[in-house]
């Protein structure tokens, strides 16, 4: 019989970074202004983005395309509903 204490070493490895903080950005869209388009914004001024109405947003943990998904509204807060997962390949492509 196997001691209780002991743990398999892969979990163990795993709750070890379980608690390793992660930054997840979500994308509507991007845009290249010049410093004096920039200068001259004001409020209510619209910023035209790259992305077209009803595309997916890009979601990143760390700087890297990990999903894409569609803005929510939960408890009268934005959230992002995940509709797609980028497959391992994609990733690598996208670094390389």
């Amino acid at each position: 019989m196997s001691d209780v204490t002991e743990q398999d070493p892969d979990k163990k490895n795993l709750e070890f970074i379980l608690d390793i903080p992660l930054q997840v950005t979500v994308e509507l869209g991007r845009t290249k202004l010049l410093v004096k388009d920039v200068l001259q914004l004001n409020q209510g001024a619209v910023i035209e983005l790259s992305k077209l109405a009803g595309e997916p947003l890009d979601i990143f943990v760390n700087s890297k395309l990990v999903a894409r998904g569609e803005a929510v509204v939960v408890n009268e807060k934005f959230g992002v509903r995940l509709v797609d997962i980028v497959s391992p390949n994609e990733r690598v492509e996208k670094i390389l």
